[in-house]
Formats: structure tokens, C-alpha cells, sequence
């Protein structure tokens, strides 16, 4: 049976260190309390806490024929996440990131901008998409090079001719895009996720509400602002509020927060939720994320947290 959810980005392998701050780079050799691997990518994420909730998910992405790329072909197979076909590539390398994470949770990342992170283009997304497809969450916007706006609103296009909700995450624009840039393919977005700091860059906007009202002019018919230990705003065309963090939460690593985010938003949506309940529900995952170390090691266990 065809799977319920669509996410399309990235899968990587993420090698994760902690806590590492700028000092590392004054000496030779410096030791490290906890230093792992696993699996990362924004697309990977989302998909990963999507199937550990129980969901029917399939994942279109870049990942090539090398050890890494195994890794992430048995991860996507013990979630029971269907890859879609045409995924694997003898001339990519599998992205690899380094996620240096400092004391207070904040990450840098060290990326490969010759691997698969930066190499899915429109050619990858199998067209139309499956009639079993109810939702689809492009992750992220500006990650992938070769999918300019014109690629992306043949991709919103398609998904909504076909009834399919499109929803979108985003991540920092890279050459300066703004919200006007992006309204054709915003036109076509149901649900789109950013936090403040890449709302605003896009916008010009500096308070959360304003870029999530701008988002909206822009076409954008649900805008959620991320905006860390505030909780989120929610804007659409006919409301706007905000939804406190978790309370209590001691932020360990931020690495794959905004995923996790996203993921629970899509969890509360596939199942008819309300929009400030998908919103509050998104805020849960969230706070779980920050609160352990990894992108998604905290949904190991989400069958007795929620």
C-alpha cells in the first residue's frame, strides 16, 4: 500500500560532537564528552519521527551507493520509511555532516557542498505523485540548489491538483531571496514552517507576527513561526496567535528541533487536528528534541510519551 505522508530533501549521516566550542580549533587534540553517528538530513528527520508515530510514510530524496549510503537504506528499512525508487546514484557521495554542538545546545555544522545534501533536483521527484498521497512537506526550502522557485511551484502545483495538502518547511535563503521572490510557489503552500530568524531575512520583517503576516500576503495560507523557547506563532487568513514553548525544558542539543517540529505538526494534521492543536503538538516534539542529544534520538520512545 502506497504511504499516506510525502516528505521530499535531504538524508544524510550527521557526526555528532559535544560539547565542542571555538577553542577546538586552538589545539591538536581535544576531548569530547559524547561523540556519535547517525542518521540526519532535514527530509530523513521528519520522516523518521512521522513513522515512529505510526504513519505511512515515504521519503523522495538523493543518496548514493557507498557506506553511508547503506546506513541510511537499513535505517529507512527498520522504520518501516519506503524509499522512493531511483533514490540511490553511482556518481553522488552520500552527504556527511559534522555537527559540532557547544555547551548551551547551539550547533555549527561542517557540510560537504559536493555531496547529496545539495544534489536533489526536479528530476528526482517522480511526477504526478501517488493517489494515496494526502500530504506532502517539501524540507526545506533553500537547501537544494537545483530547486528554484519555478521547480518548486511545479511541485506545490502538481501535489494540489491532486488534492494533496502542501505543506513546507524552510531554512536560511542563500542569495538574498525574499518573500516576493518566492510568492508563485508560496501561492500553492497550505502549511509553511520557518522560525523567526529565516522568517525575517526573507521578510525584512523583525517580530515573528509581522514576517508570518507578510508570508501570508505573500500567498502562504498557514504560516507557523518557530521561534525557539517562545513557543510559535500561527498566522493564517483568518487568525492569528501564539502558542507558548513547553514548560521546564533544559535545551541539551538543538540539532533537528525544527524537524522534529515540523514532523509533529504533520502528525496532528494527517489526523484532522485543529490548527492550534497541530500548532501545540508541534511545540511537544520540539521541546523533546532539544531536551537529548541527536536529531531524533528522543522519538525512540514516543510510544509511551504520547
Amino acid at each position: 500500500m502506497d504511504s499516506e505522508i510525502l516528505i521530499i530533501g535531504a538524508a544524510i549521516v550527521d557526526v555528532l560532537a559535544r560539547p565542542v566550542g571555538a577553542d577546538v580549533f586552538k589545539t591538536g587534540s581535544k576531548p569530547a564528552d559524547e561523540i556519535r553517528m547517525s542518521t540526519g538530513g532535514d527530509a530523513l528527520n521528519e520522516a523518521t519521527v512521522l513513522a515512529r508515530l505510526g504513519k505511512r510514510v515515504r521519503l523522495a530524496t538523493v543518496i548514493g551507493k557507498d557506506m553511508a549510503g547503506r546506513m541510511l537504506a537499513e535505517h529507512c528499512a527498520a522504520e518501516g520509511i519506503v524509499l522512493e525508487d531511483g533514490c540511490f546514484h553511482d556518481d553522488i557521495a552520500t552527504g556527511i555532516n559534522i555537527v559540532l554542538v557547544e555547551d548551551d545546545g547551539e550547533r555549527s555544522f561542517l557540510t560537504n557542498p559536493h555531496g547529496s545534501l545539495r544534489k536533489l533536483s526536479l528530476s528526482h521527484i517522480k511526477m504526478p505523485f501517488s493517489p494515496c498521497t494526502k500530504i506532502l512537506c517539501f524540507a526545506s526550502i533553500f537547501v537544494s540548489p537545483e530547486i528554484d522557485t519555478a521547480a518548486l511551484v511545479r511541485i506545490f502545483k502538481t501535489a494540489g491538483e491532486q488534492g494533496i495538502t502542501v505543506c513546507a518547511d524552510m531554512t536560511t535563503c542563500k542569495n538574498g531571496e525574499t518573500a516576493e521572490d518566492m510568492a508563485p510557489a508560496l501561492a500553492y503552500v497550505d502549511y509553511l514552517f520557518a522560525n523567526a530568524k529565516e522568517a525575517s531575512l526573507i521578510t525584512g520583517r523583525e517580530a515573528p507576527e509581522e514576517s508570518a503576516a507578510c508570508l501570508v500576503q505573500a500567498g502562504a495560507a498557514n504560516v507557523i513561526i518557530k521561534c525557539g523557547a517562545a513557543g510559535c506563532v500561527v498566522h493564517s487568513r483568518t487568525e492569528c496567535f501564539a502558542v507558548p514553548a513547553e514548560p521546564g525544558v533544559e535545551c541539551v542539543d538543538t540539532t533537528g528541533a525544527g524537524d522534529s517540529f515540523a514532523a509533529g505538526f504533520l502528525n496532528a494534521l494527517s489526523e484532522g487536528r485543529s490548527l492550534k492543536e497541530c500548532a501545540v503538538y508541534a511545540n511537544k516534539c520540539g521541546a523533546l528534541a532539544v531536551s537529548s542529544v541527536g536529531a531524533v534520538e528522543w522519538s525512540r520512545s514516543l510510544k509511551t510519551l504520547f
